[in-house]
């Protein structure tokens, strides 16, 4: 069996700062800004703006 591999690590905006190679069994380290990925969390509108209230349809198409 072979896997794909290429696992990654990307910062808040999805740019990836560190990714391991396709054929090589790796762990995979990367420096990141906490400070930086605290701000993000806090100030990014994705969590503010989710529809709560729309997961309910969605989960009983497929735990149905």
């Amino acid at each position: 069996i072979e896997f794909w591999g290429s696992s990654f690590i990307a910062d808040p905006q999805g740019i990836i700062i560190a990714q391991a190679s396709v054929d090589k069994e790796e762990i995979l380290i990367a420096e990141v800004d906490l400070n930086r990925i605290e701000y993000i969390r806090r100030n990014w509108p994705f969590l503010r703006d989710r529809r709560i209230d729309s997961y309910n349809p969605i989960t009983e198409r497929f735990l149905k």
